[in-house]
């Protein structure tokens, strides 16, 4: 039983039990302040873990719950009930997890690896830069991984031949989150699949719209400004790397099978977790048969994540390995997911207690009543996902709040989820490594030795695409639309 739009209460029921009451604007808007000021504060100045803040906002948002007259069973259920959705998505990033510390094991990863940084050019230095990190990048689902392993090679080289840093780290930021999303190994990808509720594959395939047209515009950069580069000669360390894992790794061609494997499920639209776990097992196979592991240190690898150590190539040795090849390789294994994993059901727990009591039904009826056409709710989801970023600092609740919040606005007004699903990685996901106070721009900026602004104008992935999003939406190129079935369909699955 609901009470009108003031939010006047009504007369308590004769048996006793309470009245659910909708919230007024102030009551709505309590959860969500509560969240960026505990985040804002707490996660960006006072450097707290987001978990308990995401708890705390969750604490809060069940008080307004629970004066609005929903008990505690209720929002419990809302919990239990936001959370069974997303478990496929969490057995997903758990087999990521393994499909990683499995790719390592048979040597496809670093093959990967090896074979990318021998086609260094001084002439192309960002060019290739930006490719074989996006390479990379899609192969192991991780930007930072592969900023931090190959990119970092990178950065050696261009230090060695006097090249404009700033450019090679942009085009190491922009490969790294280029390939990133269009990883069905990336956790955010998963995330902000996960969060609209939209299949992954599917997500990924959309996202080509903006991601694949921002990759070409920074490669063209990239050629144009890399023609004018002087050369040099490549650094000892790049060399010390190759001859390290051309020691430790049997090379043949069968070691791409299970990248074959990941990309034609992805192409085909086969179900996630079988692709993965015929690639990992095929991996796993790799890695007994051409790399000598044994079996048990493959199932090890799978959970535990990859270390030099279960090499067993003849000559080499574990402790010689320099840092840079024991950061490269070392990684990995489902456990590497739990604290993603984390942040996804403390960021859950919120959304379920607030959409028990609609206060995100108010709010979003409220912020878009305004929005009239595809492109202001584009544009107003950009807004979104920049601010959430930039308030929270954390890319996985930047995904998860806004797609929350808005996948049911698309439905209503005819719009695939995909649309939304693709918005916010857009605005979120790949701003999150150029502004200077997140966690990923103080990761790149340590990582790379340049600064985050300094490296910000180059990284044309990451600030155009949303140029691109803008275009699709006022022009309808690239845009779904749900039939009525469809929406019907999509609505009852919410």
């Amino acid at each position: 039983m609901t009470t009108p739009r003031t939010g006047a209460a009504a007369p308590a029921p004769a048996d006793g039990t309470r009245v659910h009451r909708r919230p007024t604007l102030i009551e709505a808007a309590i959860p969500v302040i509560t969240l960026i000021v505990l985040l804002g504060a707490g996660y960006l100045i006072a450097e707290l873990p987001v978990e308990p803040l995401l708890i705390a906002t969750a604490v809060v948002a069940g008080l307004v719950a629970w004066r609005l007259g929903y008990t505690w069973d209720e929002i419990m259920g809302s919990i239990a009930e936001k959370i069974a959705k997303t478990m496929p998505a969490v057995l997903i990033l758990i087999s990521v997890g393994m499909l990683i510390g499995t790719w390592m094991a048979g040597g496809t990863i670093p093959m990967l690896i090896y074979y990318g940084l021998t086609i260094i050019n001084p002439q192309y230095l960002a060019l290739i830069a930006l490719v074989v990190t996006a390479i990379v990048s899609i192969c192991t689902g991780t930007s930072w991984g592969s900023a931090g392993t190959v990119g970092v090679a990178f950065m050696g080289v261009a230090v060695g031949m006097d090249a404009n840093l700033a450019m090679v780290a942009g085009a190491v930021v922009s490969g790294a989150y280029f390939g990133d999303k269009l990883s069905p190994l990336s956790d955010t990808t998963n995330i902000a699949s996960l969060a609209t509720g939209v299949n992954l594959f599917i997500h990924i395939r959309h996202l080509l719209w903006t991601t694949i047209p921002s990759f070409l515009v920074a490669g063209a950069v990239y050629l144009v400004f890399g023609l004018n580069a002087h050369g040099g000669e490549v650094p000892e360390k790049v060399g010390v790397i190759l001859s390290t894992l051309d020691a430790a790794f049997d090379w043949n061609l069968l070691l791409l099978l299970p990248v074959v494997i990941v990309l034609g499920g992805s192409m085909w639209g086969k179900p996630t977790i079988p692709v993965i776990l015929l690639s990992s097992a095929t991996a796993m196979l790799n890695a007994v048969v051409f790399q000598g592991i044994a079996f048990k240190n493959t199932v090890v690898a799978a959970v535990n994540g990859f270390s030099v150590e279960m090499v067993t190539a003849p000559g080499f040795d574990a402790e010689t390995v320099i840092e840079d090849v024991t950061r490269l390789l070392n990684r990995g294994g489902m456990n590497s997911m739990m604290s993603v994993l984390l942040i996804c059901f403390c960021a859950i727990t919120f959304a379920g207690v607030v959409s028990v009591s609609g206060s995100l039904d108010v709010l979003i009826s409220r912020l878009l009543a305004p929005v009239r056409s595809t492109f202001a709710l584009i544009a107003a989801t950009v807004v979104t996902g920049l601010a959430t970023i930039g308030i929270t600092s954390n890319g996985q609740v930047s995904l998860l709040i806004p797609g929350e919040m808005l996948r049911g606005e698309y439905v209503k007004r005819g719009l695939d989820p995909k649309n939304l699903s693709r918005t916010i990685e857009d605005s979120a996901t790949l701003w999150e490594p150029i502004l200077p106070w997140t966690s990923a721009g103080a990761y790149m900026a340590g990582t790379l030795g340049v600064a985050t602004l300094s490296y910000l104008p180059w990284a044309v992935c990451n600030w155009i695409a949303i140029g691109f999003a803008l275009l699709w939406g006022a022009t309808g190129i690239g845009i779904v639309r749900l039939s009525p079935e469809q929406q019907g369909a999509v609505v009852a699955r919410m």
